[in-house]
């Protein structure tokens, strides 16, 4: 009887392994497709970016970055964020890291990037993760000034 009970504990244990590493590709997966979504969105704004700029060049207007494509590049850097976030996701889905002068997928504990070789500096993750969220508080209050500003200059045409 010892050993189906060994036998029945090895075999729990490689199903636990496998429903992690299952859910793990699924979660990758879901992720993966929200940034190929988000990519698209992008896509369809520079569509509408250039689509605006040959409209004023074929009338011959100026083209003003900030009045007329400023709500664009805002949604494209807010899109572009969401898909650093999933792509950080990702690589702790995997338990890999990005290097930081190539930005190549390497081991989380490498020392330095097989790819470029360059070494790589470890912070600690409570200031890595303040270090975001400052960046991230940042970014969000600017975005709001930004899209404050385009919402009180349509108002005001």
């Amino acid at each position: 009887m010892d050993f189906f009970d060994k036998l029945g504990k090895k075999a729990s244990e490689a199903y636990k392994v496998t429903a992690d590493k299952t859910g793990k590709i699924a979660k990758e997966t879901k992720i993966k497709l929200k940034i190929g979504e988000l990519k698209t969105q992008i896509n369809d704004i520079y569509e509408e970016i250039g689509k605006k700029v040959y409209e004023k060049h074929v009338r011959e207007e100026e083209i003003c970055i900030k009045k007329d494509l400023e709500e664009q590049c805002t949604k494209i850097d807010v899109l572009s964020d969401e898909i650093d976030g999933l792509l950080k996701q990702c690589l702790e889905l995997k338990d890999k890291k990005q290097c930081q002068k190539c930005f190549k997928e390497i081991e989380k504990n490498a020392k330095y990037c097989p790819n470029c070789g360059a070494k790589q500096t470890e912070e600690p993750v409570e200031e890595q993760s303040e270090e975001i969220n400052e960046d991230a508080k940042d970014d969000l209050e600017k975005t709001v000034e930004i899209e404050s500003n385009v919402n009180l200059e349509d108002e005001e045409e």
